[in-house]
């Protein structure tokens, strides 16, 4: 009999008689993860390994091992600034200028490698499955999943029902202070920027709102609605307020080496009780140019 630790499993007390599978489905588990732990042999009910979809009984503890898994890429180290972690997710702050996830053209030095250093030195067995994803040049919050299980209870989620905010300093000062930009966004002709397109696009929404300016420039709070990439750089460049060294949207700036654009909460349900918890990551020092008190705490 399995010690059912949190760690290494998706534990639930059954509140109805049901058959088991039917009773994983209701909780979140995909029918992927359910055949392959069938599969597996990794259903156990009250302890005990089964081998059979059979019918709970009230307070049965049916419950799922998660299979110890090789790394996928190679373990690097590197102190990472952790906002928040359990047995399903990890959180964390991304430094510019560091890319998300290993490539052709970056398999090292990638925050996926050093979150592998990570589980490494904690004994975690599994992939890093990230959530989301940030550019290269963007700093802030990103989600990984420590099992299966997390990632797809909070992918399903994660474009219309996780509240994301980024901060972003852009160039000049807004007529309107606060707003929605509801502008459909598609690839450009080089494949490489997006571009607003009434035509083709597809639907993009983003609110602002401006919470300080200074010297011809502002800062600015923003939601994301839809998930599109380069969504908040096309949506500002759009309504004539590129974002402060974004070469790719606006122009370069003496100022800051990039883009000054920020992931800065999050709030989603965590994946086993669905209580809600709120990120924020402080932005870095590169943005102290920009004299507000929000940047420093």
């Amino acid at each position: 009999m399995y010690r059912l630790n949190s760690k290494g499993f998706l534990n639930f007390k059954a509140t109805k008689e049901i058959k088991i599978n039917d009773y994983l489905k209701e909780r979140g588990v995909s029918s992927r993860l359910i055949r392959k732990s069938v599969k597996s042999g990794s259903i156990y009910l009250n302890g005990k390994l089964i081998k059979k979809n059979k019918k709970l009984k009230l307070n049965d503890i049916i419950s799922l091992r998660f299979q110890d898994e090789d790394p996928n890429g190679k373990i690097e180290n590197k102190d990472l600034d952790i906002l928040y972690e359990d047995d399903d997710l990890i959180i964390i702050n991304k430094e510019p200028f560091m890319v998300t996830h290993t490539a052709k053209d970056d398999s090292e030095g990638t925050l996926l490698n050093y979150l592998l250093g990570y589980f490494h030195d904690n004994n975690i067995k599994r992939k890093v499955r990230f959530i989301n994803r940030l550019d290269r040049d963007t700093s802030g919050i990103v989600v990984a999943s420590k099992n299966s299980f997390a990632q797809d209870k909070i992918s399903a989620e994660f474009r219309d029902m996780v509240e994301k905010k980024y901060l972003a300093i852009c160039q000049g000062i807004f007529d309107e202070k606060e707003g929605t930009i509801d502008a459909p966004i598609a690839t450009s002709e080089d494949n490489i920027r997006r571009e607003v397109n009434y035509v083709i696009g597809k639907k993009s929404i983003t609110s602002y709102k401006v919470i300080e300016e200074y010297d011809n420039m502002s800062l600015v709070l923003l939601t994301l609605h839809t998930g599109r990439t380069h969504q908040i750089r096309v949506h500002l460049s759009h309504i004539g307020h590129p974002i402060i060294g974004d070469s790719l949207y606006g122009k370069k700036s003496d100022l800051i080496n990039r883009q000054a654009l920020h992931s800065y909460s999050i709030k989603l349900k965590l994946p086993r009780n669905n209580k809600e918890i709120e990120i924020f990551a402080k932005p870095p020092e590169d943005f102290h140019f920009f004299p507000y008190t929000l940047l420093k705490k």
